[in-house]
């Protein structure tokens, strides 16, 4: 006749430890998801107040080192200068849900605007279909007397290890990234501004088609917080039953 025996002393204390502290961790990462839920919707509240306000001047080139651009961030702002349309690279990208009729595959015309008051600010013009890339680039036609315009501040993207360099040739790159587009320019345009700014919406089926910045939060920290909750609950359920199981063993 065969005994039944339970873990030993030690193993049994081993595995209680284990469960709790796994069920802590999953309340504490439950909290700290429902802490970014708060920070997520004060960032959505303050985007959404700041769209809706009227456009303030750029920031000056002598305060872009320092510069909190987060807190910029879809801030209507004015600029004067002009643009150097013969200096203009282009982005590529794949426009889905336009507000225009053009969508797709295409690019963004960037083009620096020198300012005024110093300095040189890349603005995103709108997007055009693949087809019209090189014209993009190579016609450098239009009216690059001074003028005041408007538009959204946004920060650079970030490029990924996978993004590819840019072709310098073509005048093409992968990200809206204001040091990466630099190289393609003339040098003389420095300093760059760490923003790029987006135009609105011009006239229907004007090319390029402004007015495309798209404004969304991805924002599923409620659900990540409920999942996690819901881990530490199953882990003290389970250590429950466990201790449940050794007892009865024991009592066997």
């Amino acid at each position: 006749m065969s005994e039944r025996r339970g873990l030993g002393p030690v193993m049994t204390w081993s595995f209680v430890v284990l469960m709790l502290a796994l069920a802590i961790v999953c309340v504490w990462l439950g909290t700290w998801q429902l802490q970014r839920l708060g920070e997520k919707e004060a960032l959505i509240a303050a985007v959404d107040a700041r769209l809706d306000a009227d456009p303030v001047p750029v920031p000056p080139a002598d305060q872009w080192p320092t510069l909190d651009l987060q807190a910029h961030n879809f801030q209507p702002v004015s600029l004067t200068g002009a643009f150097r349309y013969n200096q203009t690279v282009t982005v590529f990208t794949s426009l889905a849900n336009a507000r225009g009729p053009a969508s797709g595959p295409g690019y963004w015309v960037v083009t620096p605007f020198v300012l005024a008051d110093g300095g040189t600010v890349f603005v995103n013009r709108g997007f055009i279909p693949q087809d019209f890339q090189e014209a993009a680039v190579t016609d450098g036609e239009g009216d690059e007397s001074q003028v005041t315009i408007t538009g959204l501040l946004r920060p650079g993207e970030a490029a990924g290890f996978m993004t590819p360099e840019p072709n310098m040739s073509d005048r093409i790159d992968w990200v809206r990234d204001p040091i990466r587009l630099a190289v393609m320019v003339d040098p003389a345009l420095a300093p760059i501004a760490p923003f790029y700014v987006d135009l609105p919406a011009g006239p229907a089926g004007q090319l390029p088609q402004g007015g495309e910045t798209v404004v969304e939060f991805p924002n599923n920290h409620l659900g990540y917080a409920y999942t996690w909750y819901g881990f530490a609950i199953v882990a003290v359920v389970m250590l429950g039953f466990w201790l449940a199981r050794q007892r009865a063993g024991a009592k066997g």
